[in-house]
């Protein structure tokens, strides 16, 4: 049965290989015709595409000959506008500056730009010709700019009159109405550290920016010296005039030592507040116009301002200068601390506005002249302690009471605690090795002693011992107190005052010793010569009476003599009136009271017993009080 198939499938495999081979040759003639059709199609399009390429030349180049005018048009306006910018400029330029100097700055930029255009578009066959034109009117325009500059240097650099600028100081420095000069001569107040004080206006702030173009226009042009010349001419001029009105004058050494000390001192008043208007004022607001000019231009501000300022400088601390290196005397000390601390105070001030290197020697001259005053002062201390310790002034106070010289030390002394914080910068201008505190204290004591030894000396000049140790009672007694009362305590201590005391009661035990003592022996029951005992039956009448005669007069002798010596302090006066009475009160109440029966029955017994104890008390009571009350008493 399968084999019966088999020629049935042959057959119908062989209908479909003849069907597949009629399929295979129509396809092959549909390519075929497609290839003839396409073939003709790239053959007309050649055709069409070489018959297009002259008009496709033509357009090309009508598009870029399009292209090229449009450019030459551009460029022939921006040519024709930069000629037209050149005109206007050029009306400008010649016209100068005066009616508007922001207009010709202007102007003058319009023209360096029109510089570039034409060095950038060499191709143009006119660009030499209107570049040197151009270039030409720059140069007029600098010269005009330069006058300009010149002009506005001059109107706006006038000094400033003193009344403006005590306006900008703190409240507290202004001089009074109906000063003549500034008051700068006291010790400043610790205040002074926050006050204020506002920059005066040198130059009008509208007209800064102008001048900053101006010098940057000069300085582009190459003409920077001149700007040089002409700023710092005009503002040195300024400020040294400003200086002079305010009252600053050159001095040398020898100017002030021909001066008198009340003169002298105050010239170092005013020259300390001068210090302080001229930087913080004057310097300050020269610094900062000359920092705004040239802000931003290519300049060397730096040495101009030192050289425009270097005169005034050197004005202003010639003074403290010639101060510092004159004759040294005790009464300087404390001006030239003044000096010192001003000066201490400032330097932060004068090496901000002194910065950099050209001004190095400002900064260098302000930090030597302070160092200088330290060390005047520091040697003034030292002449002080020696002239204390050998001051051989004759003068002798009659009365015994405090002598000139300890009241000038311990006034001194009290004036130099009110420059502790100062002395103490002093003192480690030298030496940083030992604490400040430690120095001031080293150095008061030196000086206390240093008067001690000299009252012991001039104690010795009097003849009555008893006005030696009430001087030096009085004097050491002085000292004491004033120590107690001042600042001075914390530095010297408790010791010092406790030791002082004690030679204070040591000199009044001695006076009273030696004083009172012959007038005691008087009513003393012994030394009654060979009566013997004065108590006894067999003493005689004319002992006694010659005993009180005695005291009569000793002690109107002592009254006379005592009641014309001082003891100032009330307190210590009393204090010695009551010692006294302690000791001669009883002895004379004992004495009347033991012998005063042997007299009363006298003819005259008045004149023996002269004194009741009341009245000697009452006596007692004028002593030490100085001879002028005693008369007015009278």
């Amino acid at each position: 049965m399968a084999v019966a198939a088999l020629p049935r499938t042959m057959d119908a495999l062989s209908r479909r290989a003849s069907m597949l081979r009629d399929s295979l040759r129509r396809s092959q003639g549909n390519t075929d015709g497609m290839v003839a059709i396409l073939g003709s199609f790239d053959h007309r399009l050649s055709a069409l595409e070489a018959a297009m390429r002259p008009t496709q030349v033509r357009t090309h180049a009508i598009r870029t000959a399009h292209e090229n005018i449009d450019k030459t048009i551009k460029a022939a306006d921006g040519i024709l506008s930069q000629f037209d910018l050149a005109r206007r400029a050029e009306a400008t330029i010649l016209r100068g500056p005066h009616e508007d100097l922001e207009g010709y700055l202007e102007a003058v930029d319009v023209l360096k730009g029109i510089v570039r255009f034409f060095s950038s578009n060499k191709n143009f066959k006119s660009s030499e010709t209107i570049l040197n034109h151009v270039n030409n009117l720059l140069a007029k325009s600098t010269l005009k700019i330069e006058e300009e500059f010149k002009q506005l240097m001059s109107t706006y650099s006038k000094p400033i009159e003193p009344d403006r600028l005590f306006d900008c100081l703190p409240k507290s420095l202004r001089p009074t109405k109906g000063d003549n000069e500034a008051d700068g001569g006291s010790h400043p107040s610790k205040g002074l550290e926050t006050a204020i004080y506002r920059t005066p206006t040198l130059v009008p702030p509208r007209i800064l920016p102008l001048m900053n173009d101006i010098a940057q226009q000069l300085v582009q042009a190459g003409n920077q010296q001149s700007c040089y010349k002409i700023y710092r001419d005009s503002r040195a001029s300024a400020l040294e005039v400003s200086l002079r009105k305010l009252g600053v004058e050159k001095l040398s050494k020898d100017d002030v030592q021909k001066m008198q000390w009340e003169a002298l001192e105050a010239k170092i008043g005013n020259w300390i507040h001068f210090m302080r208007i001229a930087v913080k004022l004057l310097l300050a607001g020269e610094r900062k116009i000359c920092d705004q000019i040239f802000d931003g231009v290519n300049f060397n501000s730096g040495h101009c301002f030192a050289e425009l300022t270097a005169n005034s400088v050197i004005t202003l601390f010639s003074f403290g200068d010639a101060v510092a290196k004159s004759k040294r005397s005790p009464e300087k000390l404390f001006v030239l601390l003044d000096m010192y601390e001003v000066m201490r105070e400032l330097q932060p001030e004068i090496d901000e506005i002194f910065e950099g290197k050209p001004c190095t020697e400002m900064r260098e001259a302000a930090a030597s002249l302070t160092k200088r005053l330290a060390q005047t002062a520091q040697e003034t201390f030292t002449d002080f302690e020696e002239a204390v310790e050998k001051d051989a002034s004759k003068t002798i106070v009659q009365d015994g009471t405090v002598h000139p010289l300890t009241s000038y030390v311990i006034n001194y002394v009290k004036f130099l605690f009110d420059y502790q914080s100062t002395l103490k910068l002093l003192f480690q201008e030298f030496d940083n090795s030992t604490e400040a505190e430690s120095q001031l204290a080293a150095v008061t004591t030196r000086i206390m002693q240093a008067l001690q030894n000299n009252l012991d000396g001039k104690s010795k000049q009097y003849k009555d011992p008893a006005l030696t140790y009430l001087f030096l009672m009085n004097n050491i007694h002085y000292m004491v107190r004033s120590v107690r009362r001042s600042e001075a305590k914390d530095i010297l201590g408790d010791d010092w005052i406790q030791r002082h005391r004690r030679i204070v009661q040591q000199n009044a035990n001695q006076y009273k010793r030696v004083a009172w003592a012959k007038i005691l022996q008087t009513l003393s029951v012994q030394g009654a010569g060979s009566t013997g005992d004065l108590s006894s039956s067999g003493v005689s009448r004319a002992t006694i009476k010659e005993r009180f005669k005695s005291f009569n007069m000793q002690f109107e002798e002592l009254h006379a003599k005592q009641s014309q010596w001082i003891v100032p302090d009330q307190e210590l006066r009393e204090s010695l009136r009551l010692a006294v009475a302690e000791v001669l009160l009883p002895a004379y109440r004992s004495f009347i009271k033991r012998f005063g029966n042997l007299v009363e029955n006298n003819k005259n017994p008045q004149k023996y017993v002269r004194y009741s104890p009341e009245a000697v008390d009452q006596l007692l009571g004028q002593f030490f009080e100085g001879q002028q009350w005693a008369e007015q008493k009278r």
